[in-house]
């Protein structure tokens, strides 16, 4: 520690004749020596402070790019928003829809060829938009009826049989183990199991059971659309199961007898009429035991 005091001394011209005297005759006296003399030669420039602050300002400088958080949200909205809107498309274009008509309630609704639909109470239709010009197909469970626009061929599907027309008006009703097609303009092809009839203006065919039978009708377009329900030699459980879907109501059968069929017509906004008319006509007495419940009892 005393040498590097020595030492710092020497370098600085401060030490005393004696403290000279013995630093110059220590072993490493020669060794300083050359040192001081190389770094005398040695010139360090003056710091100018006033250019270095002027060259760091003058260098161009990167801003950091800071994306608020909110935008960020923003951001996330505008995709959800996008793919949501993608989502809708395809299931609008390429998923099945389904168009229905609730007991007691009728609905009425275009295809995408602008073909017109009214669907019957307690009926359902499954379509796909995509590609409907060129496979103008749907399937239906219970009772519609058709405007088919002009144009290629148009099938309606059900679990009973598949009907296949061509720009003409029609019904068809689907409902347990019976088929009934009528034509009311144009022709329509009917094919149920290994049979197929072609129906032209005016002609019907049912199939129940089995069994076959045709016959001639003379309104222009479906009872049921001017709220009257047409049966045409039907059971009277069958029609007690029509009248509950018009009426949204439930109906209880208390009789023997359901052989005898009927053929006639019932309205549909008026239910005590209809009650009065099926009491008469099958010798039962009707009774409301609440606001949607009916019984029917032998009398």
């Amino acid at each position: 520690m005393k040498k590097d005091r020595l030492l710092a001394k020497w370098l600085n011209d401060e030490l005393s004749p004696d403290e000279l005297a013995a630093f110059e005759a220590s072993p490493d006296f020669e060794k300083y020596q050359k040192i001081k003399n190389y770094t005398a030669h040695l010139e360090t420039g003056d710091l100018d402070e006033n250019a270095m602050l002027s060259n760091i300002l003058s260098q161009k400088k990167t801003a950091l790019k800071v994306i608020p958080l909110y935008k960020k949200w923003m951001f996330r909205a505008a995709a959800i928003f996008v793919l949501a809107l993608g989502i809708t498309f395809a299931m609008k274009v390429f998923v099945p829809q389904t168009e229905t008509a609730d007991f007691g309630k009728k609905t009425a609704f275009s295809l995408p060829d602008n073909s017109e639909v009214v669907l019957n109470s307690g009926s359902e239709i499954h379509y796909k938009k995509w590609n409907w010009n060129n496979n103008r197909n749907l399937e239906l469970k219970g009772e519609a009826y058709f405007k088919v626009a002009k144009g290629r061929k148009f099938e309606v599907q059900t679990n009973l049989g598949k009907v296949t027309v061509l720009g003409t008006q029609f019904n068809v009703k689907a409902r347990k183990n019976r088929f009934d097609v009528v034509c009311y303009e144009g022709r329509v092809k009917v094919n149920y199991g290994n049979s197929e009839i072609l129906l032209t203006h005016g002609q019907s065919v049912r199939f129940e059971n089995g069994k076959q039978a045709k016959r001639t009708v003379n309104s222009s377009q479906p009872e049921w659309m001017d709220n009257q329900i047409c049966f045409y030699k039907e059971n009277i459980q069958t029609i007690l199961d029509e009248v509950e879907r018009q009426y949204n109501i439930k109906i209880d059968l208390n009789a023997k007898d359901t052989i005898s069929l009927f053929t006639g017509k019932l309205p549909a906004k008026d239910l005590n009429t209809a009650l009065q008319i099926i009491s008469t006509t099958y010798h039962l007495e009707a009774r409301k035991v609440s606001n949607n419940k009916i019984i029917f009892d032998e009398k």
